[in-house]
């Protein structure tokens, strides 16, 4: 999903107001500063347990632990309310390039088009995918979320071929971080092509994109 859309990762004081709001209001006695601090904190703790066994977690599961170290509990209705909040002020940060649904209808008139994506949530990525109106140009999604193991895990790339129909050796998988996209793929058996404008990942010229 990388691939086809560019996130700002900049943040401001203002990114996560109504977020940091609606746990005020839930009794947060955190500053602003120390909000965001714990919430790297935690994300930062679940990122690296996932490193092991590339397992996925849930923003909700994310969102329950980290209102629990925050206010002592996480009732459902206020992790699922947070959770939506904080994907609505991150997705802010998304932009389409132009010339993407055109590039995706070149490549869909001699290629059958999946996208495997290391996703937090369900809905992200597909909802993204309508917005942009190119949803109808691919035969599947698969999210690490409901897959349950992420990328560079090769049994992500497996179920996504189980699915296709496809062989290994019949595919190209492009993507733009060398672990989890290109490595991950290779190990898989699947061809590789990795975006790396800057020339940075240790990959034969032939299998680099610059954009």
């Amino acid at each position: 999903f990388g691939t086809l859309v560019q996130y700002s990762s900049s943040r401001t004081v203002q990114g996560y107001e109504r977020s940091f709001g609606l746990l005020r209001e839930a009794g947060l006695s955190l500053a602003y500063d120390e909000f965001l601090s714990l919430w790297s904190s935690v994300s930062s703790e679940f990122d690296i347990a996932a490193e092991h066994g590339h397992q996925e977690f849930s923003m909700i599961e994310l969102g329950s632990a980290f209102l629990t170290r925050a206010l002592g509990h996480a009732p459902d209705s206020l992790v699922r309310a947070f959770v939506d909040t904080y994907l609505a002020e991150w997705n802010k940060g998304v932009h389409y390039p132009s010339g993407v649904r055109e590039l995706l209808q070149r490549l869909a008139r001699g290629f059958t088009l999946a996208v495997v994506t290391n996703t937090h949530d369900r809905d992200l990525v597909p909802r993204h995918l309508e917005q942009m109106g190119v949803s109808d140009l691919f035969a599947l999604v698969v999210t690490s979320v409901e897959h349950g193991k992420r990328k560079p895990a090769p049994e992500i790339f497996h179920h996504t071929l189980r699915v296709l129909g496809a062989a290994p050796a019949s595919c190209i998988h492009v993507g733009d971080d060398f672990e989890a996209d290109y490595r991950g793929a290779r190990s898989a058996g699947l061809r590789a092509l990795l975006i790396d404008p800057l020339e940075e990942a240790p990959i034969p010229a032939d299998f680099r994109l610059p954009s």
